[in-house]
């Protein structure tokens, strides 16, 4: 086969990121028409990343098994809702509150994706559809819980969150002095203790079972607590603990901590295996490209309005923390049995049942981490607004993380965290300066709005139309290869049937 040539490889990779490629030309322009100041853009993605993040990036695993762009995801959030009306009527909050929160919505939320996955699997096929119409009809249920089971069946009295005919829950619940930025306010201090006990405890399960001669210490497991504590000590030294205990970081340092730790990361991996296991598939140059452009980006921050900008925009630690964790277990998971599973039910389900897996359970399961992650996600996007829109919160929560997820040039097929972000990224610049934009074309700010709500369901919308087109070209290509008599060959022509006529 002929090598295709540079030109060929660009040629193939615009066509394959048109959508993303338009969307941030798209972008450009309406922050250049809308006249809004770079830091204030800026200072509002990265608000937006940090809250709506997460709910994309809950997506994958679905993607991940063949069952599509997962609409039912809004059972998740419904489950959050739930239980973070039950906190805030306790009087619970702060960080004690959002734990509570999320005991309470876990397994609610993976009752849910049980309950989802099951019905899933009688329509296989049609996983989206079925999820849109789920999201419809859970809908349903927890308004008619809101509005008649509470007040009306359990009895409660609270005029801050209890219609004044003592039935029903009001519209807005206002979460200030409760939940109000409780994962936003933790800060870097807070994690390195959390993360210091959390070692201590590891290793003390580790060292009872190694008494008990079920485990075997390793150095590892000393080097890795021998780590956390000094983590730890640092938080005792003045000038770093007034560092660490900002709640909010500014954006520069988060730029030089990420790209350290990248470039320390590239390193790693240079020595180790090409070094060290001298492994031949590893490939050196793309670590050497990787580790020059974290020295052009790093250098780019000592540009004057560079450097004002990241130093103007602060960041809240904890939402990066989670949404990095979840990335890692997107990719981790890959790994392991369960992700292989995935994998090959996402690809062929007649190969998956051929080898033994159990086709349906795989399903139901990544039903149930979707929504219990989604349901996670739904927790750090209600904290950050600071109000709970009681009937409203989670009414387009599926169309927009799945708009953003398709803006990063994911597909209903495949879907990465790199796709997850960029989509974030793009797709919340639009809606940021959107209304800006149209006023200073149009006079009306409302146009904006327009636009944006549909460039949200238009995408959607191309995005399962030519899913469908390539599943029927698909399907037509493998019966016209099929030898005559095959079944697929008469399946091939039903398919043109349609079209001919």
């Amino acid at each position: 086969m002929k090598k295709a040539n540079p030109v060929q490889k660009l040629g193939r990779w615009i066509f394959d990121n048109k959508v993303m490629i338009f969307f941030a030309l798209v972008c450009i322009g309406a922050i250049v028409v809308s006249k809004t100041p770079i830091p204030t853009v800026v200072d509002g993605v990265f608000t937006r990343v940090a809250r709506n993040t997460f709910t994309v990036l809950a997506l994958l695993i679905p993607v991940l098994a063949g069952m599509g762009l997962n609409f039912g995801i809004v059972i998740g959030a419904i489950a959050t809702q739930i239980a973070m009306f039950f906190v805030v009527y306790w009087g619970f909050g702060g960080l004690e509150g959002t734990l509570l929160v999320l005991a309470i919505a876990t397994p609610l939320a993976a009752f849910f994706g049980f309950l989802g996955g099951k019905l899933f699997n009688q329509m296989k096929g049609a996983e989206m559809i079925a999820g849109l119409i789920l999201g419809y009809f859970a809908d349903g249920l927890y308004q008619l819980w809101m509005l008649v089971i509470i007040g009306g069946v359990i009895p409660m009295k609270n005029p801050r969150l209890i219609i004044d005919g003592g039935i029903g829950v009001k519209n807005t619940i206002d979460l200030t002095g409760n939940l109000k930025y409780a994962i936003d306010d933790v800060s870097v201090m807070n994690l390195l203790q959390l993360f210091f006990f959390i070692m201590v405890a590891i290793t003390l399960v580790k060292l009872i079972m190694a008494a008990a001669k079920r485990y075997k210490l390793r150095v590892s497991d000393w080097v890795w607590l021998g780590g956390a504590a000094l983590f730890y000590g640092l938080t005792f030294i003045p000038s770093v603990k007034d560092f660490i205990g900002a709640t909010r970081l500014p954006l520069l340092e988060g730029v030089t901590f990420t790209l350290a730790g990248y470039a320390i990361w590239q390193l790693y991996q240079i020595v180790s295996k090409k070094l060290i296991q001298k492994d031949q598939k590893f490939k050196l140059g793309k670590a050497l490209l990787g580790l020059a452009m974290a020295g052009v980006l790093y250098g780019l921050t000592y540009l004057p309005e560079v450097e004002r900008t990241l130093m103007l925009v602060r960041v809240p630690v904890l939402p990066y923390v989670l949404i990095a964790g979840l990335c890692l277990f997107n990719q981790k998971i890959l790994d392991t049995r369960l992700g292989q599973n995935m994998r090959t039910v996402g690809q062929s389900q007649g190969v998956a049942t051929a080898s033994g897996i159990n086709v349906d359970q795989i399903r139901v399961i990544a039903m149930i981490i979707s929504t219990v992650l989604a349901a996670w996600g739904q927790m750090i996007y209600l904290q950050n607004i600071g109000t709970f829109s009681t009937y409203g919160a989670h009414t387009q929560i599926g169309q927009f993380a799945i708009a953003a997820l398709l803006v990063g040039g994911a597909s209903v097929q495949k879907a990465t965290n790199r796709q997850a972000i960029i989509g974030v990224i793009l797709f919340h610049t639009l809606f940021l300066v959107a209304p800006q934009a149209g006023k200073e074309l149009f006079n009306n700010p409302q146009i904006g709005e327009y636009f944006r709500v549909f460039v949200s369901y238009g995408v959607i919308a191309l995005s399962l139309a030519m899913h469908a087109w390539k599943r029927v070209e698909k399907k037509r290509a493998v019966g016209q290869a099929a030898p005559p008599g095959d079944p697929r060959r008469e399946d091939a022509r039903k398919d043109a049937e349609p079209q001919a006529a």
